[in-house]
C-alpha cells in the first residue's frame, strides 16, 4: 500500500478517537470520519508524527472550539452537502501511517485522502489549533497501535 504523504492540510478517511470517549476508557473510536492533518513532523525516533482534527456534522457547542467549512471546499473534496466543522480544540496524534486510516467509501482500495483543504482556510484552520494548544485548551488524544 502506498499511504500518501501527510502533509498539513490533508483531509484524510480516520477512526477518529473523542476525548470523552477517551475518558471512558474507549481504545477505538466508533466513527469513521473526515480528519484534517494539522501537524505532522518526526519524532525522536523517526517516526512520523501525526495531529488529526475530526471533521463533524454536529453543531459546536458554545465552549466547543470549531470552524464551519465553506460548502465550495467540502464539494472540492467530494464531502457531503451537510454542513460540517472542523474542530480544533482537540486532536488524535498517531505514527503515521497507523492502524485507523480508512479507505474512503466507494473509491478504490488505495485512497485513504479526499484532498486538501485551501491554503488560506488551513492556516485559519491551524492557527486557531496553536492557539488553543498554546492556551492549554485542547485536548491531545496519543493513540496506539
Amino acid at each position: 500500500m502506498n499511504w500518501p504523504h501527510p502533509q498539513p492540510g490533508l483531509v484524510i478517511r480516520y477512526s477518529y478517537l473523542w476525548h470523552r470517549e477517551a475518558q471512558l476508557g474507549q481504545e477505538e473510536g466508533t466513527k469513521d470520519r473526515p480528519c484534517a492533518v494539522v501537524l505532522a513532523m518526526s519524532d525522536k525516533a523517526g517516526s512520523l508524527r501525526v495531529y488529526a482534527l475530526p471533521i463533524t456534522h454536529s453543531a459546536p457547542g458554545p465552549e466547543q472550539g470549531a470552524i464551519e467549512i465553506p460548502q465550495p471546499v467540502k464539494s472540492r473534496l467530494g464531502l457531503d452537502s451537510e454542513r460540517s466543522w472542523i474542530v480544533f480544540d482537540e486532536a488524535n496524534i498517531f505514527n503515521w501511517p497507523g492502524p485507523d486510516l480508512r479507505f474512503l467509501p466507494g473509491k478504490d482500495a488505495g485512497s485513504t485522502a479526499y484532498g486538501f483543504l485551501p491554503p488560506v482556510f488551513f492556516r485559519i484552520v491551524r492557527a486557531r489549533f496553536l492557539e488553543c494548544a498554546r492556551l492549554q485548551k485542547s485536548a491531545m488524544i496519543l493513540r496506539t497501535e
